[in-house]
């Protein structure tokens, strides 16, 4: 008898869009193992308006115009953001070629959607997945907890727990453009797991990874491929580059791939160049942490995942 397939998971996928972003949202809408619920946005990697923007691109690319991407955050909840445009080009998708958008946004706003959502559908059915800065994440805890704790799983990207810093010394760009989100979302409670650099670090592309993935021809695997060629030809003489916001959707979908610690952890909310930074506490918030990834397999699967066709 054959295994059961399992259910697609059902998902909203929280984003600043962004290249390493695209590569994952594109994996969770052609992998077949994500049943999609809509995409929020938030001021991160660019402004908000390019964040939409790069949303409803990487939809109409993947034949998904009729989900709905839902505006959040402009900026983070008490301090300016970081903007890198040196890294994911002034468009925020590496200037590769990308349809226009569809659809337009929709008109609400992503926290009020969000909770609508959640309260509407069974509790502990849909996962959220976040790639960029948690403020939009953070509203949904302050302003409608009950819907929050209808979540089944939180899923983000975001801080260093032993590794250096890749916007300060120790701090990681998600949570260092809103560290007071970070703190409020790591103390919610939430079933959560983080992702940090520790194990982002680890799952790393090459350029004769990228030439493979391009081979394999589909719409998603070519837009992927040239979206980290972008990530290179922004960082010569590297020999790799790592594959941060795709973790995210790898650990949803094969939690087994990933090495996980239960850490107590603080967030620096400090004005200082190690605003973010995260530290091991003897007490407070608790969650999840991947420290470690099977960079093979998990290879494996995001290739796989975006080469599948959607047709």
């Amino acid at each position: 008898m054959a295994d059961a397939v399992p259910a697609p998971i059902r998902c909203v996928i929280d984003t600043d869009p962004g290249i390493d972003d695209a590569v994952a949202i594109l994996f969770a809408l052609t992998s077949g193992l994500f049943d999609v619920c809509g995409i929020t946005t938030v001021a991160g990697n660019l402004g908000l308006g390019v964040t939409t923007r790069n949303a409803g691109r990487i939809l109409a690319l993947a034949g998904r115009p009729d989900l709905p991407v839902v505006p959040g955050a402009e900026r983070p909840l008490m301090r300016g953001g970081i903007e890198t445009s040196d890294v994911h080009g002034s468009d925020g998708l590496g200037s590769v070629a990308f349809p226009e958008p569809q659809a337009r946004p929709l008109a609400a706003d992503a926290c009020s959607w969000l909770a609508e959502l959640l309260t509407t559908e069974p509790a502990g059915s849909i996962d959220l997945l976040a790639l960029g800065p948690l403020t939009n994440i953070a509203r949904l805890v302050r302003e409608a907890p009950p819907a929050a704790r209808r979540i089944r799983r939180l899923i983000a990207m975001g801080g260093a727990v032993d590794e250096p810093g890749n916007i300060g010394p120790r701090s990681e760009f998600n949570f260092a453009n809103d560290p007071e989100a970070a703190e409020i979302v790591l103390g919610a409670g939430l079933p959560m797991t983080l992702i940090p650099l520790d194990a982002t670090r680890k799952l790393r592309a090459t350029r004769d990874w990228c030439r493979l993935l391009e081979a394999r021809g589909s719409p998603s695997a070519i837009a992927s491929a040239r979206l980290i060629e972008a990530y290179f030809n922004a960082t010569d003489g590297r020999e790799s580059r790592p594959l941060h916001d795709p973790c995210v959707m790898l650990m949803a979908a094969r939690p087994d791939l990933f090495a996980c610690e239960s850490i107590a952890l603080e967030v620096d909310t400090s004005e200082d160049i190690d605003a973010g930074a995260l530290s091991r506490a003897a007490t407070g918030a608790t969650v999840q942490v991947a420290m470690g990834v099977r960079s093979d397999a998990a290879l494996a699967l995001l290739a796989d995942g975006l080469a599948r066709s959607t047709a």
